[in-house]
């Protein structure tokens, strides 16, 4: 089992940029969130997850359509393939953890099976798919990747969206409409 001191030790022996990099110290945040939101309560854990939900579910829309189509066209088409059905699973859960809240029982009894799922998941990228990355792709390469990876995540929808998750057509399809109306809903929950 990874964590996220040693996420950030990998990520820092990466170049500034690298799509590596940049995916190692998600998964630390990630890691480091899911901690959080599981050891807190109240506000806290309220915020927590708040951020957990935006972090993933950026991070999760930018890896479909940046990162898994580079690992499918560099050998890895079964891997990808596992890994965007490893992210619709994980969506449909955060969409739930989210409908039902964190104040709910239910939360509290689905959020470590949620945890398992995403600390399985990114184990599995940072076991199989980031060593391909590393291997077939030069740093040129990777850096234009990390700057794809952060435009995407600029542009991308900050809750779960279960309909289009794991599917790159899907995605490109609603990811604008989607994007628009979280922000709104984030903003609106704001004020």
């Amino acid at each position: 089992m990874s964590d996220v001191t040693e996420d950030l030790k990998k990520a820092s022996e990466l170049p500034e940029g690298d799509v590596v990099r940049i995916l190692l110290q998600q998964h630390a945040g990630i890691r480091q969130l899911c901690s959080t939101v599981a050891n807190s309560e109240g506000p806290a854990k309220r915020q927590a997850f708040d951020d957990l939900r935006v972090l993933l579910a950026v991070h999760e829309a930018a890896e479909e359509l940046v990162v898994h189509p580079v690992t499918s066209t560099h050998g890895g088409e079964l891997l990808a393939k596992a890994l965007n059905a490893d992210e619709k699973e994980a969506t449909e859960m955060l969409a739930r953890l989210e409908e039902v809240g964190v104040e709910s029982p239910e939360f509290d009894e689905t959020f470590p099976i949620f945890q398992i799922a995403v600390e399985q998941h990114t184990e599995e990228e940072e076991r199989v798919e980031f060593p391909l990355l590393l291997s077939t792709i030069d740093q040129t390469s990777r850096h234009m990747m990390g700057k794809r990876l952060t435009a995407t995540e600029f542009v991308a929808p900050t809750h779960p969206h279960p309909g289009s998750a794991g599917s790159m057509p899907k995605q490109l399809a609603t990811m604008p409409f989607h994007s628009i109306v979280d922000r709104v809903k984030d903003a609106l929950s704001r004020s």
